[in-house]
């Protein structure tokens, strides 16, 4: 649990978003301040169950993840390949999705 805008929020656990399809809260270590990343197209599904379109997914999102500098986890790619691993529970049973 952290403050974040003088909110309690959740660090490292993916919901819902208001600006983007998901969203998650993360610590920024050299700040040390709780930062917003939003991820993820509105209208699209992100299709974890079929293994080619994972495959084709993570064949075009890993070269981007390479290119973060700094702390992985505040980058958007990093949080789009963990969702679409097999076994990556949503919080807010967000399964569906």
């Amino acid at each position: 649990m952290a403050k974040y805008k003088g909110r309690t929020v959740k660090l490292n656990k993916v919901q819902r978003g208001d600006v983007k399809k998901f969203k998650v809260f993360v610590k920024n270590t050299r700040t040390g301040r709780v930062q917003k990343v939003n991820f993820g197209a509105k209208g699209m599904s992100i299709g974890r169950s079929n293994d080619a379109r994972r495959k084709s997914f993570m064949s075009r999102f890993r070269p981007i993840l390479s290119k973060v500098r700094g702390q992985k986890s505040l980058s958007p790619a990093f949080w789009a390949i963990r969702t679409r691993q097999k076994g990556f529970k949503l919080w807010r049973n967000l399964e569906r999705f």
